[in-house]
């Protein structure tokens, strides 16, 4: 019963949410619509999908979205002259079904239901040739493009209980939190043969391993480097410190962060890849960085062309 009662919840929570979609598709066809760049300045607003309840990228406050990927959705709105519009994303089993249900198809219960662009998602090369066992490219109704940030992992730990952290055998005798089923969690469990998996805490996300460290639960939280910065920004975080160790043998240590859109609307990228590319090279994503306490990293994608005092621009030192 409890199992039935759930699913009714979802179904009716979902339904609310998807009422209060615009709805731009066709009701006929039950298919979305096709807007491509010209349609999307017509409309006069432009919807970016974010993922939902992911500080500090893109969270509500009192019903009013925020963070760092809020505020570049805004800024490219600006710049094409429309509106901006959020398109809240919940995160599926992968990012294949992320994209499908959010860019390109739409998700099966609402499938008119789509943004134009998506943020946050891993510029890798070769997931985007990704191909499956009959040589068919697994993403070709989608163009990753306009890689805006360099992410990397991060660990925060506190000075009452370790006095640094210049590797992770140190989680072999002090307690980390990490936000349960995320790479930091398979990284740790799994590290130095397994000998640090009886010190790993789960938790829901970060903020709630952050609660963990201050009641004394854990020593350090991992976890992605801007939600460890947004973290540390907090007062009642005053009192840790960033660990400055790398994390040898976890595959990706840094990773570029760009959009999606569906392949059809690729008029509609080059206009987006060039307002990103600008607030790049000119320093303005950094300064957008900034504004929220974050640190920011200029994309590999830019590092392997600008010279170093492009490179300076971009990352606010001139």
């Amino acid at each position: 019963m409890k199992t039935i009662a759930l699913f009714l919840t979802l179904m009716l929570t979902w339904a609310h949410a998807w009422a209060q979609e615009v709805d731009d598709g066709n009701d006929l066809l039950n298919r979305p619509a096709d807007r491509t760049y010209d349609l999307i300045l017509e409309s006069g607003y432009l919807k970016v999908g974010v993922y939902e309840n992911f500080p500090p990228y893109s969270y509500e406050v009192d019903g009013e979205p925020r963070g760092v990927d809020i505020e570049l959705g805004k800024r490219i709105a600006w710049e094409m002259g429309v509106e901006f519009r959020v398109h809240w994303i919940t995160p599926d089993e992968n990012l294949g079904d992320d994209l499908r249900n959010n860019v390109w198809k739409g998700h099966y219960l609402a499938k008119q239901r789509l943004a134009d662009v998506m943020l946050r998602v891993p510029y890798d090369k070769k997931y985007a040739y990704m191909q499956d066992s009959t040589g068919e490219y697994i993403n070709e109704q989608v163009v990753l493009f306009g890689p805006y940030q360099q992410e990397t992992w991060q660990i925060a730990f506190d000075p009452e209980k370790l006095d640094s952290v210049e590797t992770v055998a140190v989680f072999q005798y002090h307690p980390i939190g990490v936000e349960i089923d995320t790479l930091p969690d398979f990284y740790l469990s799994s590290g130095l043969g397994g000998r640090l998996r009886d010190q790993v805490r789960h938790y829901r996300n970060v903020r709630e391993a952050f609660e963990a460290m201050r009641a004394g639960e854990v020593s350090a939280v991992m976890g992605m480097r801007s939600e460890i910065d947004h973290e540390l920004a907090r007062p009642e975080n005053a009192a840790f410190r960033l660990a400055g160790n790398g994390f040898p043998g976890i595959g990706k240590q840094v990773w570029d962060v760009g959009m999606a859109i569906k392949h059809t609307h690729r008029q509609l990228g080059y206009a987006l890849e060039a307002i990103v590319d600008r607030l790049v090279k000119q320093g303005e994503m950094d300064a957008l960085f900034a504004d929220l306490n974050l640190r920011y990293s200029v994309p590999q994608y830019y590092r392997e062309f600008l010279d170093a005092k492009a490179l300076a621009r971009a990352e606010g030192e001139l």
